[in-house]
């Protein structure tokens, strides 16, 4: 099974490997990233501009490799909810006969440190690095794994969150027709 990775961040590769690995245990998973634009963007901020990116992704990396039985695109994004800044992220993957699924992640309140960098106009891998005196960490635990002291990742956030968009490919009420119930 060819699946496709709209990016080449080692946390997204193996959050994509681990989920399909769960949802599809006797399949050999092959993964192939891909270099695609979001067109949302270097930091979203907001639900919508998030789960558009990880669409626009998905869709992107089925135009680029067309071969595949699956496309993943997974954006992380973040918004503000009175006063409070939140990190999350949106997983859209493509299946086939043209088939979308799409779940968001678990929701992270961020620290107001990390806000008042955020605000102006820091992306949040960076924020996160500045506030916590680490390099790189949007690659490694992220914010969740700083935030919950590797209780969480941003990797395992991210495989629970792809676990669930795989539901519908792999669960067959998804592909049962619905009939109407009679009155």
């Amino acid at each position: 099974m060819q699946v496709v990775v709209a990016s080449r961040n080692p946390v997204k590769i193996s959050a994509t490997q681990h989920a399909f690995a769960t949802q599809f245990p006797d399949a050999a998973i092959e993964i192939i990233p891909v270099d695609v634009d979001s067109g949302a963007g270097d930091q979203p901020i907001s639900d919508e501009a998030t789960r558009l990116g990880a669409r626009t992704r998905a869709r992107r990396a089925k135009h680029k490799s067309p071969g595949a039985q699956f496309w993943v695109g997974l954006e992380g994004g973040i918004e503000e909810l009175d006063g409070q800044l939140m990190a999350f992220a949106w997983m859209a993957i493509e299946g086939p006969a043209d088939t979308v699924s799409e779940a968001r992640s678990a929701t992270l309140p961020l620290p107001p440190a990390i806000k008042v960098l955020v605000d102006g106009g820091v992306e949040l891998g960076e924020a996160n690095d500045r506030v916590f005196a680490t390099i790189n960490s949007k690659q490694g635990g992220g914010a969740y794994g700083l935030l919950t002291k590797g209780l969480y990742t941003r990797e395992s956030i991210y495989t629970q969150t792809l676990i669930i968009a795989l539901v519908p490919f792999v669960n067959t009420l998804y592909l049962q027709a619905v009939e109407p119930k009679s009155g």
